[in-house]
């Protein structure tokens, strides 16, 4: 199993590096992230994984943010408008790029990995847009549409649930009750906002004793900026008994895709980083607008 060799680092106090972004980092090599490209282009997403071995990742995450079926449907009136109008295959599409997306990120390591311990991380975000806790579904809608991706990616291959940019307890509790039934390991990353408080309003010490005895194995803080990650890392640095990291974006967003900045450098993100590994984070990588010198940047972290 490949997620042990990052247990016991974790278990053992050392830094694990979580790898930078992907779907930016498509768009930086002039190419639309609009499909994932997982089908199109995967020698584009293969060769995106590479380099963040390359540069030192411990953990790849697989290109499949919000690759669920709730998301293509969404764009229809209802199911009978999507029989008529839309694609034949959207059915099936979510499901097998989503295991593709695994595969690709399984076929990196194999190539470039070596001998190192490298770690493929089933990457899931929330099921309606990650910014917005008020749509989203059902405790019982989000049960049953959790545990189809959750077994997709489990019968992928995938080592563990990288479920990232989550903007409530509610949500992150029924998805990980659904992987401890399913048997795969998860690290949880919430989106905070400037005062290192979700979306919601909820607090980072309530989702740590909500989540915490159901097994989490690691709660992160993702896809915001610097400085809110770090708000968010004071709280919860001082509540979670299990690993903790961050992974912050850099950039703006710039609907549908991203505005990148020169605000944050390597060596600068670095620099943030080292304040959170301070704070006690043992688990750094990046979201949006990161690129593997950044990953670069970080393992070079005493």
């Amino acid at each position: 199993m490949s997620y042990e060799p990052i247990r016991e680092k974790l278990t053992r106090g050392e830094t694990v590096i979580l790898d930078g972004a992907i779907g930016t980092e498509i768009l930086r090599r002039q190419v639309s992230w609009a499909d994932h490209q997982v089908s199109n282009r995967p020698d584009l997403i293969r060769s995106i994984h590479e380099d963040y071995i390359r540069a030192g990742a411990d953990v790849l995450s697989t290109n499949s943010f919000q690759l669920c079926r709730r998301a293509l449907y969404n764009h229809f009136r209802d199911d009978a408008h999507r029989h008529h109008i839309g694609a034949r295959d959207l059915d099936e599409r979510a499901n097998k790029m989503l295991a593709a997306s695994v595969e690709l990120a399984k076929e990196a390591r194999q190539r470039v990995g070596g001998s190192r311990p490298v770690a493929v991380a089933g990457a899931v975000t929330t099921l309606e847009w990650c910014f917005r806790p008020d749509l989203a579904p059902s405790q019982e809608q989000a049960r049953g549409e959790y545990r189809e991706i959750f077994q997709v990616v489990k019968d992928a291959g995938a080592d563990l649930v990288l479920l990232e940019t989550v903007n409530s307890i509610t949500e992150a509790r029924v998805a990980l009750e659904v992987l401890k039934e399913l048997g795969l390991p998860c690290w949880v990353g919430f989106v905070c906002d400037e005062k290192g408080v979700l979306f919601t309003g909820e607090t980072l010490a309530e989702a740590v004793r909500v989540l915490e005895p159901l097994g989490v194995e690691a709660i992160l803080l993702n896809c915001a900026p610097p400085p809110d990650i770090t708000a968010g890392m004071h709280a919860l640095s001082r509540a979670a008994q299990v690993p903790i990291g961050g992974y912050a974006h850099i950039g703006r967003f710039d609907p549908p895709e991203w505005l990148f900045t020169d605000e944050y450098p390597p060596d600068r993100y670095r620099q943030v980083a080292a304040d959170w590994k301070q704070m006690g984070a043992r688990i750094l990588g990046g979201c949006c607008g990161t690129t593997p010198d950044h990953i670069a940047a970080l393992g070079t972290l005493p």
